[in-house]
């Protein structure tokens, strides 16, 4: 029988942070979920995890509301 050498899954940690593309088109802003960020162990640094990088505009990052923490996958 083989044997399992692969650590336990670790668990996903809720994101510090959402990304945001941001356009402005005249007096409105859109606003396009695009990623998350984790600050570093040392809260000396930021990961930007980006599902899709913005050609225009600019990306922000906003701390998640609280349902914003309970989705999957965020």
């Amino acid at each position: 029988m083989a044997r399992n050498n692969f650590a336990p899954a670790a668990e996903a940690k809720a994101p510090d942070f959402i990304s945001w593309h941001v356009a402005n088109r005249g007096e409105k802003a859109f606003w396009t979920k695009i990623g998350a960020a984790w600050f570093h162990r040392d809260r000396k640094g930021i990961s930007l995890q980006l599902e899709v990088v913005p050609i225009n505009g600019r990306i922000v990052l906003r701390t998640p509301l609280d349902d914003e923490k309970k989705e999957p996958g965020a």
